[in-house]
């Protein structure tokens, strides 16, 4: 009898001995991916080549890090990207430092950076190159645009931190060389964050006071980082709008700002800025002394040629013995003068004299009292006028009734108002007169006193 071959009941299958299968959603297993790179490279570095560079609507920064092998899509939120000194360019080499994630939508690895550096290039520097450029193809730069320093300024404007050395520079050389000056001081910090505002808040200031000739933006020394709230944009267009000339006093001899480039004048240093703005007072003195010697060294000489041409002239024989002649012409001159002033004075006697002989024939006859008999005689005049007016209008009157009773007596309608009426034939051409002018059936119209009557003839007699 052979063995059965079945297993113990209690002895599982291999079937059941495999593990259970586990199912993901796409959903599920993207956010386990992104879990699990955020996790492991939550902040990595990433060398690369920057290409299909685009900032969106929204203010983020999208683009592709790339090299010979590879690469790896990038974005850059608005939140971090408005720290950034510079503008990340394609073909720029950098370094980018932020955390792996996933975009689920699309299944993309991406690196979400908040710090982006050029490789090579210091970041700042690189963002001054690149607002240098851009302002000086818009023309801030040009020299045509830079406008020359008043000589001698009433007012002068200091945008500059109260608490620094470059005030008191300045100050000291304003003070020396010209101690009348009238100094209207902006306080604003020159470095830091919001350094750049209150610079902008200041030269905007500073313009809309009369009587303002200059502006100088001073600071001392520093590095770049120091000096870095005159690169920015918003200082350079401040300094283009001022409706004055701008000094700019940055640093020492050797930095550069772009306020450097915008003003309409560089000074080395901030006291060099100072001895620009206004000429030592002993020395405008000096200047001014030496121009009213030239003016009247010019005045001189310009009076004695004027003297030596009319001695020459009057050497010249054609011209021998004016002076007497002209004496000559003068003396007819006044005698024609004279003569036409007795002529005139003694016209104006004759016509006073004729007027007091007509005043005096006015007052013999007695103007006033003529008047009041002219009046007096225009008074009965009148009266006799309206007088006889009313009568003659009583006189026609009296005819024209006369004349309207007699009318109206001979008149038809006063005839038919008695009783009597008009007899016509149909078409009103003819009157009846008698019954043999109509036929039985005939239409007739009789006229009235008042109305008139349509009839016809229904017998004759």
């Amino acid at each position: 009898m052979t063995q059965s071959s079945k297993l113990p009941l209690d002895e599982p299958s291999v079937a059941d001995r495999r593990p259970a299968r586990r199912i993901f959603t796409v959903g599920e297993l993207t956010a386990a991916i992104r879990t699990a790179l955020e996790t492991n490279y939550s902040q990595v570095w990433v060398d690369g080549e920057v290409s299909n560079a685009r900032v969106w609507k929204t203010g983020h920064l999208y683009f592709t890090l790339k090299d010979s092998n590879a690469q790896l899509n990038g974005v850059m939120f608005r939140s971090a990207l408005r720290h950034l000194r510079f503008k990340p360019q394609n073909g720029q080499h950098i370094v980018a430092r932020g955390r792996i994630s996933v975009y689920a939508p699309k299944g993309e690895y991406q690196i979400v950076c908040d710090h982006i550096e050029p490789k090579g290039l210091g970041a700042l520097q690189l963002a001054f190159e690149q607002l240098r450029e851009r302002l000086a193809r818009e023309g801030l730069f040009n020299e045509d645009r830079k406008r020359p320093l008043p000589a001698l300024p009433r007012k002068i404007g200091i945008v500059t931190s109260v608490d620094g050395a470059a005030i008191r520079d300045v100050l000291n050389v304003l003070e020396r060389r010209h101690p009348n000056a009238h100094i209207v001081i902006s306080p604003a910090r020159v470095q830091g964050d919001g350094a750049a505002d209150e610079i902008v808040r200041g030269l905007t200031h500073l313009g809309l006071i009369p009587e303002i000739d200059v502006i100088i933006v001073a600071r001392g020394g520093g590095s770049i980082e120091d000096l870095w709230a005159f690169n920015e944009e918003p200082v350079a267009r401040a300094i283009a709008r001022a409706p004055v000339p701008v000094i700019s006093a940055i640093g020492h001899e050797t930095d550069y700002t772009i306020s450097d480039f915008v003003a309409d004048l560089r000074a080395a240093t901030p006291s060099a800025a100072a001895e620009l703005v206004v000429t030592r007072k002993d020395e405008m003195s000096v200047r001014i002394q030496r121009a009213t010697e030239r003016l009247s060294s010019a005045v001189a000489a310009g009076v004695q040629r004027r003297r030596d041409l009319v001695h020459r002239l009057e050497r010249r024989p054609g011209l021998a013995g004016w002076p007497a002649r002209l004496a000559g012409r003068g003396r007819q001159a006044a005698e024609f003068t004279h003569r036409l002033n007795h002529a005139g004075q003694s016209g104006i006697a004759a016509r006073r004299r004729q007027v007091h002989a007509f005043c005096l024939r006015l007052e013999a006859v007695g103007i006033g009292r003529r008047l009041g008999q002219i009046r007096a005689r225009f008074l009965n005049i009148t009266t006799d006028l309206r007088r006889a007016m009313s009568e003659k209008y009583a006189r026609h009157d009296r005819r024209l009734r006369t004349a309207v009773a007699r009318l109206e007596a001979l008149s038809p309608l006063a005839v038919l108002g008695r009783g009597y009426a008009v007899c016509w034939n149909a078409d009103r051409s003819v009157v009846i007169r008698f019954a043999t002018d109509a036929e039985p059936g005939d239409s007739v119209t009789v006229t009235l006193h008042r109305g008139e009557l349509s009839c016809e003839v229904k017998g004759t007699t």
